[in-house]
Parts: C-alpha cells; sequence; structure tokens
C-alpha cells in the first residue's frame, strides 16, 4: 500500500473556519501592558508622540476590521463546534469530492478527489474547473457546470477525454462531474453563506460495461433480424409490434420505415386468416401454441403460403399479451419435401381461403377444427375442454333437424340431404345451408362428420326482393290491362253521355239521369288512372320543377286537409337541384303521403316534410335503400310522429287494395298510386318506421340536368276554355279497334262538320288511305291494336305522306310508345278516357297548328 492509500480518509486540504488562540491573546495583551509601562516611565512630552502613533495604529486596526467583518473577510467564531459527521462522510466517498464558495475558491478536498486528478501534495490540489481547463473536449461542459455554480443550481455533466486526469496514458477515459448547492446554518458553525459542492468519478467501466452489453443486445438483433425464419409479434388487437427483417423482406416492407402498430394482421393475412389467428383463447397465466397454414399478402398483392407457430400468454382475466409468432415460408423450393410440402399448401390455401364455413365434430358434436370463414360466420370457438357444440350455432327451431342430420353422420350414412336454418342470436334474420358429411372410422382424429355452412342471408332477401318484385310486376301488368280495356269502356259512356247531353235539355225529367252516368264514369275514370299510375302507364306531362316551389304551393292545402290537431312543419334545402316530374301528379304523391300521415296521427302529432340534395357517396349511406344505385338526387322526406307500422304491414303498403283502413275510408290504391308515379317519374321511394315512434317516407328523384336538344318532339293538346269554334270541314281518318269508341268518336267529329273515315285496324286504315286518294287532313288513331299498332301505322303513313297530321289517342302513357317512333317525329296525343268536347278542340287546334 502506498503513503497516499495510507491517507484516503484525511482530506487533502481543509481551510475550514477555525476559533481564536488563547496564547495569542495573552501575547497581545504582554504587548499593550509593556508599551503602556514604558510610555509611563518615560516623560510626558517624550511620550506623546510614541501615545499618538499606537493609538492610530489601533485605530487603523479597528476601522480594517470593521470593513472586513462587513464583507465576511474576517468572521468570528461561534461558542459551539461543528459537527465532525459531513467531513468524515466526504473523505470515506471514492468519488473525489471538493468544496467551494460562490467564487470558485477552494475550501475542501478529500484524498480521492487527489487521487483522480494525480495531485501528489495539497499544494498540486486545484478545483475542478482547472482541471478540466486544459482540455479542449470539455469546454462546454465546464461552462455549464460553472453557469449552474454561479445561479446556486444542481447539475451534472459526462465527458470524454482521451486520457486520464493521473496522467495515466492506456486510453480515453469516461468522467462524470456534479455541482451542488451546500448551506451551512450559523448555528452549525457556518456563515450562513452557500458553499458549492463538486463531486468527480471515473465511470469509464460503467461505459464499457454498457457498450458491451448495446454490442450484444445488437448481435442478438441481427441474427433474429437475419433469421432463416420469419418472426413478428403482435398484441391483442391484433396490430403488429414487431417485425423482423426476413419476414419484412418475404413481405415487401421497408423496416427502416416500420411503425410499431400501424401495420394490422389483416393487413399481412389473406381472407379471414386474422380472425383464425386472433381467435386463440386462454385462461389467466396460461400460455397457448397453435399452428396455422395460411398465406400472408405481399405489398404488391401476392400471396406466399407460410406456416405459422403462434404462441400467446394470456394475462389476468384471460387478456391476451403480446403473441412470438415464428413464420415459416411453404413456397416453393423451400422444403426438402417438395410433394408433401406443395400437397400441405394447397389443402392449406383451399381450407381457409374458400367462402365456405367448415369445421369438424365429435361424435357428441362439438367443433374440433375450423377455417377461418367457420369463425367470421359463427365468432369465436372454443376447442378446449367442453369445447362448443355445432348445435349452439343454430336456432332454438332447427337444432333438431340439425342434431338428426347428425346422427346420421355418425351412423355412416354417405347421402345426408342439406338443411337451410336460422342461425343463433340472428336478429337480422342471418341464415346458412348446412353440409353434413360422415367421416369414415379411422381417417380422422377423433373427427365424426364434417360440417360445410353457406351463408344465405343475402341470397334469401334477394329471392324475397325478387319473388315481391315479380308479384307487383304481375299486379301492374294485371292492373294496366285491366285499366287499358277500361279506358276504352269509360271513353264510349263518357262520350256517348255527352251525345244524349247534347240532345237534352237540362230541364229534360232525363237530363239528371245522363249527367249521374257521365259523373259516375268520370270517378271510374279517376280509378283507372290510380291502376295506371301504380302500373307506370299513365299519361305524365313532366316538366323541370323546382320542390321548393311546389311545396310552398301545397302548405295552404296541406294545412287544410291535416287539421288542427296536427302541426305541419316544411323545411326546405337551400340551392336544391331542379327535377324533371309531372307537377299534378307530384303534388298527389305529397297529399297521399300527407292525409296517409294525418290518419296515423288521430291524437294529434307533427308532420315535417323537407327537401334537400344528396350527392353520390351520400346516397350509399342511407338504411333500406336497396336497389338504388348511387347518384346525384334530389330527396323529400315526409316524416309523421303517427303509431307507426309493424314490418308485416309495411311489406305490403304498395301493393294495389291493401289497406289498414276501416271499410268505406279507403281503396287501398293511395300508396300503390304514389309508388306508380315515382317509378314512372324515374325515382325511388324507401319507408322506415317503428311502432309508437312514427314512419319516414324517403323520396329520390334523379337530378335533372337540363339537355340542348330533346330526343323526340311531342306536343300535348289540353282541354281549352279559349276555344269556341269547333266545327271544322276537314277529311279524317278515325283508326280504332273498339267498336264503340270508333263510333262515339266518328259521330262526334262528324256533328261537327268533318267527312269521317272509319277504319277497325292499321291495315285497313292503308286501305282507306288508299281508296280516297290522299285526301285525308288529319289521322286519329288508337296505338295498341290487333295486326299494326299505332306508331307501325304512322311509319307506312310518312312513305306516301310525310306532311301528315296524326293524334294518337290511348289509355297508357305517350312514353310507352314514343320510343318505338323515329327520332325527331312530331306527333300529337290525347290520353283516355276523354270527352266529345276534348276531342273535338283537339282536332280543331291541330288541324289549325
Amino acid at each position: 500500500m502506498s503513503d497516499r492509500d495510507s491517507h484516503m480518509a484525511e482530506p487533502v486540504v481543509d481551510r475550514a473556519e477555525r476559533s481564536g488562540s488563547i496564547a495569542a491573546l495573552l501575547l497581545l495583551a504582554l504587548a499593550l501592558l509593556g508599551a503602556a509601562t514604558a510610555f509611563a516611565v518615560m516623560g510626558r512630552e517624550a511620550a506623546e508622540p510614541y501615545v499618538l502613533a499606537l493609538l492610530g495604529i489601533l485605530a487603523v486596526v479597528g476601522v480594517f476590521s470593521l470593513f472586513a467583518a462587513a464583507i465576511g473577510l474576517l468572521r468570528f467564531s461561534t461558542r459551539g463546534r461543528a459537527s465532525p459527521l459531513g467531513g468524515a462522510f466526504l473523505d470515506t466517498l471514492e468519488e473525489g469530492a471538493v468544496v467551494t464558495d460562490v467564487e470558485g475558491r477552494l475550501i475542501y478536498a478529500n484524498q480521492a478527489y487527489a487521487v483522480l486528478t494525480g495531485a501528489e501534495t495539497p499544494a498540486e490540489v486545484r478545483t475542478i474547473e482547472r482541471v478540466f481547463s486544459s482540455d479542449p473536449d470539455a469546454a462546454d461542459v465546464m461552462f455549464r457546470l460553472s453557469q449552474a455554480m454561479r445561479d446556486g443550481r444542481k447539475a451534472q455533466e459526462e465527458v470524454r477525454l482521451p486520457t486520464a486526469l493521473d496522467g495515466d496514458d492506456s486510453g480515453a477515459r469516461w468522467y462524470r462531474v456534479s455541482v451542488r448547492p451546500l448551506q451551512i446554518p450559523r448555528k452549525e458553525g457556518g456563515s450562513g453563506r452557500p458553499l458549492m459542492v463538486w463531486q468527480l468519478a471515473d465511470i469509464t467501466r460503467d461505459r464499457s460495461d454498457q457498450e458491451s452489453s448495446f454490442q450484444e443486445l445488437q448481435r442478438v438483433i441481427n441474427f433474429l433480424d437475419h433469421a432463416p425464419a420469419g418472426f413478428f409479434s403482435c398484441d391483442a388487437r391484433g396490430r403488429i409490434v414487431y417485425l423482423n427483417a426476413t419476414l419484412a423482406d418475404w413481405l415487401g416492407y421497408d423496416l427502416a420505415q416500420f411503425q410499431a402498430g400501424e401495420v394490422l394482421l389483416a393487413d399481412i393475412i389473406r381472407g379471414d386468416g386474422a380472425e383464425l389467428v386472433r381467435s386463440v383463447r386462454g385462461s389467466a397465466g396460461e400460455v397457448k401454441s397453435e399452428t396455422f397454414d395460411l398465406d400472408l399478402v405481399t405489398r404488391n398483392g401476392r400471396g406466399l403460403p407460410v406456416r405459422l407457430l403462434h404462441r400467446v400468454p394470456f394475462g389476468a382475466e384471460g387478456v391476451a399479451g403480446d403473441s412470438r409468432t415464428l413464420v415459416l415460408n411453404r413456397s416453393r423450393g423451400e422444403e426438402v419435401a417438395e410433394a408433401l410440402r406443395a400437397a400441405e399448401v394447397r389443402f392449406a390455401r383451399f381450407f381457409n381461403n374458400t367462402p365456405i364455413a367448415i369445421a369438424s365434430l365429435d361424435a357428441e358434436g362439438r367443433v374440433l377444427r375450423t377455417n377461418a370463414p367457420f369463425l367470421r360466420l359463427f365468432g369465436p370457438v372454443d376447442i378446449s375442454g367442453a369445447g362448443t357444440r355445432m348445435q349452439d350455432f343454430v336456432g332454438e327451431h332447427g337444432r333438431e333437424e340439425l342434431s338428426r342430420a347428425l346422427s346420421a353422420a355418425a351412423k355412416g350414412i354417405g347421402e345426408i340431404a342439406p338443411v337451410d336454418l336460422p342461425l343463433a342470436n340472428a336478429s337480422d334474420g342471418r341464415s346458412a345451408t348446412f353440409y353434413v358429411s360422415a367421416v369414415q372410422d379411422g381417417e380422422g382424429d377423433g373427427e365424426m362428420a364434417i360440417v360445410y355452412a353457406l351463408e344465405t342471408t343475402q341470397q334469401r332477401a334477394l329471392e324475397a326482393q325478387f319473388a315481391q318484385s315479380q308479384k307487383m310486376q304481375a299486379i301492374g301488368q294485371l292492373a294496366g290491362g285491366v285499366a287499358h280495356d277500361f279506358n276504352n269502356v269509360l271513353t264510349a259512356i263518357i262520350g256517348f253521355s255527352d251525345l244524349l247531353l247534347a240532345s237534352h235539355r237540362p230541364t229534360d225529367p232525363s237530363f239528371q239521369d245522363i249527367m249521374n252516368i257521365k259523373q259516375n264514369a268520370n270517378r271510374a275514370a279517376g280509378l283507372v288512372r290510380q291502376l295506371l299510375a301504380f302500373s307506370r302507364r299513365q299519361t305524365l306531362r313532366p316538366q323541370q320543377l323546382a320542390l321548393n316551389d311546389v311545396l310552398a304551393d301545397l302548405a295552404n292545402l296541406l294545412d287544410r286537409l291535416l287539421g288542427e290537431k296536427v302541426e305541419l312543419k316544411v323545411v326546405h334545402g337551400r340551392d336544391l337541384w331542379p327535377v324533371m316530374a309531372d307537377v299534378n301528379q307530384l303534388e298527389q304523391v305529397i297529399v297521399n303521403l300527407a292525409v296517409n300521415a294525418g290518419d296515423a296521427m288521430s291524437d294529434g302529432g307533427r308532420l315535417t316534410i323537407r327537401t334537400s340534395n344528396v350527392g353520390e357517396q351520400e346516397s350509399t349511406r342511407f338504411d333500406n335503400t336497396r336497389g338504388m344505385p348511387p347518384g346525384e338526387y334530389t330527396l323529400i322526406e315526409v316524416e309523421d310522429t303517427g303509431h307507426g307500422m309493424t314490418p308485416e304491414i309495411m311489406e305490403k303498403i304498395f301493393e294495389p287494395f291493401f289497406s289498414t283502413k276501416e271499410v268505406g275510408k279507403g281503396t287501398g290504391l293511395g300508396l300503390s298510386t304514389v309508388y306508380g308515379i315515382v317509378k314512372q317519374t324515374g325515382g325511388y321511394i324507401f319507408c322506415s318506421s317503428e311502432v309508437g315512434v312514427g314512419t319516414v317516407f324517403r323520396i329520390f328523384f334523379p337530378r335533372h340536368i337540363p339537355k340542348e336538344q330533346p330526343v323526340i318532339e311531342k306536343k300535348i293538346i289540353e282541354d281549352s276554355d279559349k276555344v269556341k269554334d269547333l266545327t271544322g270541314s276537314a277529311s279524317i281518318l278515325l283508326v280504332e279497334d273498339e267498336e264503340a269508341v270508333r263510333a262515339f268518336a266518328a259521330r262526334a267529329l262528324a256533328s261537327r262538320g268533318y267527312t269521317v273515315h272509319e277504319a277497325g285496324s292499321g291495315t285497313e286504315a292503308l286501305e282507306v288511305m288508299e281508296e280516297t286518294g290522299g285526301s285525308i287532313d288529319l289521322v286519329v288513331s288508337d296505338v295498341v291494336m290487333p295486326e299494326m299498332d299505332g306508331p307501325s301505322l304512322l311509319r307506312e303513313l310518312r312513305k306516301t305522306r310525310p306532311d301528315l297530321k296524326i293524334i294518337f289517342v290511348s289509355g297508357y302513357a305517350e312514353d310507352a310508345f314514343e320510343e318505338n317512333l323515329p327520332e325527331g317525329e312530331t306527333f300529337f296525343f290525347l290520353p283516355k278516357p276523354f270527352t266529345l268536347k276534348q276531342l273535338a278542340t283537339t282536332v280543331k287546334d291541330v288541324l289549325s297548328s
């Protein structure tokens, strides 16, 4: 042991405050007494200069002492002595300790500090600032520590020097330097002014250990990253928290840009495989391991067949922790047993990527193994312990039927009929078809049957929708056919009534009877128009409309219809897009819906009618709008707070003659008419209702963008009171297959002075045209006729008479036949049933146009 080591516990420098000496005090007293004695022996005059000189010296010393005490240069000792524990503690530290004042003057340094700085004697001990001042690498560190010392605050820094402070040239050294204030109270013997404690420690060995540990960790990470197998870790939410370089390279990810939690299991596993991986369940403290054969998905969308060795720990309450998942590449050429590998990969790919849910069952019907689509369809499955029975996945009413199929499989029956059953807890009506296949003895690991399940929910919905569509179409065709034939009958009834009224005076007893016949015929014509509206074959006069203006005009009428108990609120959308519709039919739609809403709020309520624009993306976000293609629509919502409707009633609301009202209070054609008008206009209508809450009807009309050129020119002549003289002398060809209608029209036109030629079909009309030598001025023709219809007749007539005027009469809308006419064709139209005056007015206007 060296001499320096033997004094490690002793301070090298100790300039702490000390108490005064008694001997010095006695010596000072004897000197002053001797001087006084000498002055007394001397004469007064001889001693006076010396006395004044001594007094001056003492006065100077007193004044100096006062100033020194004021600035702290001179300090007075207290009665007590400082505790030796603080010094003893600093002397035993293995780190160097230095105490300075705030000006940096050295007050105390322990032996460890001298050893670290290479000081041989107390005179060689320097402050830390001077020790490091010779090294430029430590300049910034010392500046920050010195600033902390002057501010009286705590600070710590680490600095690397090329050589040791004690002169050892064995290599670079790391030092930790810290400074903190030390306040010694006056009652403990201190001055009350803060001192600064500096500590110096050689941390080269700690840094070396850290660097070695870091390098070892880097080696382990490098081994894992470049292992011949992939590795990843995912949390309970399916987020990838770690990915090694091998797997990242397989999948095409840049590991430098990979962020934990940004990539999901569903992003790298094809199909429903992510649900299969996440389906592993366990209890608290358990660690479960599973093997999965799946296809991963690379960044460019290609499949990568792999085998996952998936290990998951479970914490409190069975919460899954971060997994440890080893990924084995099963691509071609990656395994020695190529044929076996290829077969396993093909089977795994087929098993987990098929859209059919597959599960194997034991003799008790418990699920042993599943594929990913099975988990997606039925949810998590417990395949441990008691397991989950297959019957638990179907509705209560279908469990017995599924049990019979499973029993047949247990008996080895080869052909088992599939069963279509509702799923358990399926409030939305989900269903599936189950195919059960028996497993022969010895061919499975405890397996008794294989069950294949194919979800049929959407198929059933489409079948129901198709059946409903077919039923509505059949009813519409029937209604349209009946309405067409009935229109001919009504035309004859109304026409002959007009002829009778023309020959009878109002005072005639039979005049009122004829009027009653005509009025009831007109009422019947209204019912026919409703049937045609439902079958979408009524006559419409579409024009560009602003729905807000239409609703504003209807507001007063709706207020009167609804009464005082129902509050009407109309909300107009801003910048509403125009639509193409028949204003009269559109008003009928709104009135019918409002009247139905008022009937549903007999005790009072609120009816809200609002309009808005619906963009293409927004059009897909409404509930219960199946069958409506995405697009831009103008929406009308009619919402009431009535008693609502059950799902059974909602399925039939648009059917004709279906009504929930009492006998005599409704024909059941209101909503069917609304449906037909909306459909014929090109729109869509949907209904949502909840019992006890209310009903909402949503009508979507396609946004209308005006075109510069119309597809076909057509003129519709309406009844006008401005025409007074309805007589004429032109030659008219009347083509009508219904004899009664033809007879009425011929008499009506002949009574007005026209020369009328009759034809019962299109072929007969051509013969009449040939017989008359082309002297016909106007053709009045039915549209629907045997042998040759109206449009075909027009095409034949145009060959010889391109300028011939023609009026089509029909109970159907002109849209039903105008597409069969040549583009740009001009024609006039008169809807059935028509009155004598309407016929005469139309003929007069067309001839004079």
